[in-house]
């Protein structure tokens, strides 16, 4: 056999070596990159079509907006792939309707990925829910945090009779709640559920267990009917 054809593999070892080398021990940015390129040639010759199939664009059916938590990676936890979910995540998983970040990823997502199902998901041990609970200020955080603190005080009495743990778990339930509240009232979503059927669902993710935990959001007839009545919008007519 021509000597040659050893080389492809030979670049590879060399380049995987190489990279090796130049990790400090500690650097985690460095031994990223030194993972990525593990990954890479591990995708390719395992999955071989993925990559170049990614790469000609993306059909995602779900959309997950999630807290930017590093405990919380969607498709790790998912054991799903790259291309299966869009994603949107911010501190403590916050719905903002005023907020051009999330509408921007909702807009796309909804409108021209046309993702079947937008999920939110809450987590156990959440910073942003601990420092709602608590009454230190933190600085430009407090304000984004003003939902949580609001839900907080419209709930005072139920949280103030659980434990501290239980407590924290309620409020992230409490966000997830209203935050898919939010999202429907969204007419981007709206309209998509009435055209298409998307599907909302609230979620929690419980960090110890590594396991996800559907959230009660069942509504009566009459509540959704109100929200198409007070939130359904129509493109102004000249």
């Amino acid at each position: 056999m021509p000597c040659r054809s050893f080389l492809p593999d030979l670049r590879e070892f060399v380049g995987l070596i190489t990279a090796k080398a130049y990790v400090r021990p500690g650097d985690k940015y460095n031994l990223a990159l030194s993972k990525n390129r593990e990954w890479a040639s591990r995708i390719a010759s395992e999955k071989p079509d993925l990559c170049a199939t990614l790469a000609k664009g993306q059909s995602p059916e779900i959309l997950w907006l999630g807290c930017s938590d590093s405990r919380c990676p969607e498709t790790t936890i998912l054991d799903m792939e790259p291309g299966d979910v869009f994603v949107h995540r911010n501190i403590a998983n916050i719905v903002h309707p005023t907020d051009l970040s999330i509408n921007a990823v909702i807009d796309y997502a909804v409108d021209h990925l046309k993702v079947k199902h937008v999920v939110l998901c809450g987590h156990t041990s959440c910073g942003g829910v601990a420092a709602a609970l608590g009454n230190t200020r933190l600085g430009l955080i407090d304000k984004w945090l003003m939902p949580l603190r609001t839900l907080r005080k419209d709930n005072i009495k139920l949280l103030e009779s659980l434990p501290d743990k239980e407590a924290a778990l309620k409020l992230v339930e409490l966000n997830v709640q209203n935050g898919v509240k939010a999202l429907k009232e969204n007419h981007t979503i709206l309209d998509a559920i009435g055209d298409r059927g998307l599907q909302v669902h609230g979620v929690i993710y419980d960090i110890a267990k590594g396991e996800l935990h559907e959230v009660d959001i069942e509504e009566d007839e009459e509540t959704s009917t109100i929200r198409q009545k007070a939130f359904k919008v129509s493109a102004a007519t000249k």
